[in-house]
């Protein structure tokens, strides 16, 4: 196993929940956690870390190559796994060009670290995004063609493509993952999920894109967090793995559920429920359609399967919201900043 890990982007939700996942499961890790704090990260995600000795923040860019370099070297790291990025969809829209500069030229600065550092393995993180929108039938596999239909995904496609090619011209040891919408502890208010969790306990509006047909496919998080531990130390190299939820929803679906298990938690019936806060909203450019993601690789390979049912995610993940008010309230703020 590999005792000494660079995580980026490990103030994040998926980056977190990662960093609690090793510690939770390992003894003798140590991880250096390197984050630039951009809005979705958030130092309190792992504040019950920050005295354990095998962990270690360092505030800082992936873009910064010297830091990067010198972080590898100080810290003898033996593997890299890549979670940050900029990585929501409608900033994207709004302004790309941070999205390539930190998802394509941070990644090649990693890569560039890498490979002069020696590391024994290199984990790219990516979305099941980059394959595009499927119709109503089928699942992406990792033979899915590229089809990314806006600038995030765009950028995360870059930045696969510059990982595969690293790993082909140099022999640098890297494995992928692509994985569909993960849901859980954590994750920025923005998401669909905390969006309806947040807006739905401060009766504010459930805004839903569209005509709300929209399909994704979800996996909770520490489902997640197990695959890429998999995916780590016993991924082939070179290989892309898909990590699917095989759970999928409408948008609109979800966001019942989510209103029924929230009403169920405060005891609201009838006109009170908090149903009656969804509103229909202009759909989001370049929207895709549906997502749904083969597993079978992983699983066949790696004897990876899900622990987590829809239900039982959905329930823990409601239930921290309602119990960690102070936490989103702070982001919503821009408390947590400071």
């Amino acid at each position: 196993m590999f005792n000494r890990i660079l995580v980026t982007g490990g103030a994040g939700f998926i980056g977190s929940n990662f960093v609690r996942y090793l510690f939770s499961s390992r003894e003798d890790v140590q991880v250096v956690n390197l984050d630039a704090l951009t809005y979705a990260g958030n130092r309190e995600n792992l504040s019950d870390l920050a005295s354990h000795p095998g962990y270690r923040f360092v505030h800082g860019d992936i873009r910064d190559r010297e830091l990067v370099a010198t972080l590898l070297k100080e810290h003898a790291v033996e593997a890299v796994v890549h979670f940050a990025a900029e990585s929501h969809v409608d900033r994207s829209i709004e302004g790309p060009e941070v999205f390539v500069k930190t998802n394509v030229g941070g990644t090649l600065n990693l890569l560039e670290a890498a490979r002069a550092h020696g590391v024994a393995r290199f984990l790219q993180i990516s979305t099941d995004e980059v394959y595009g929108s499927l119709g109503p039938e089928g699942f992406f596999t990792e033979e899915t063609p590229y089809h990314p239909n806006n600038p995030y995904s765009a950028s995360k496609a870059g930045a696969d493509l510059l990982a595969l090619s690293y790993h082909r011209t140099f022999g640098l040891p890297v494995v992928i993952t692509r994985t569909s919408n993960n849901y859980g502890p954590y994750q920025f208010p923005e998401k669909l999920i905390p969006l309806m969790i947040t807006n739905a306990l401060t009766g504010k509006p459930l805004p839903v894109y569209g005509d709300g047909q929209n399909v994704r496919d979800w996996i909770y998080v520490e489902d997640n967090c197990r695959a890429l531990d998999l995916v780590l130390h016993a991924g082939r190299l070179g290989e892309v793995y898909n990590i699917g939820g095989g759970n999928e929803w409408k948008n609109l679906e979800l966001v019942e559920r989510l209103t029924g298990l929230i009403d169920g938690h405060l005891g609201l019936i009838g006109e009170r429920s908090t149903r009656r806060l969804v509103t229909f909203v202009q759909d989001r450019l370049g929207h895709d359609r549906r997502y749904a993601t083969d597993s079978s690789k992983i699983e066949r390979e790696l004897g990876w399967e899900r622990t987590v049912s829809f239900e039982e995610g959905l329930r823990r993940t409601v239930e921290w919201y309602i119990k960690n008010e102070r936490w989103w309230r702070r982001i919503q703020s821009g408390e947590y900043r400071s």
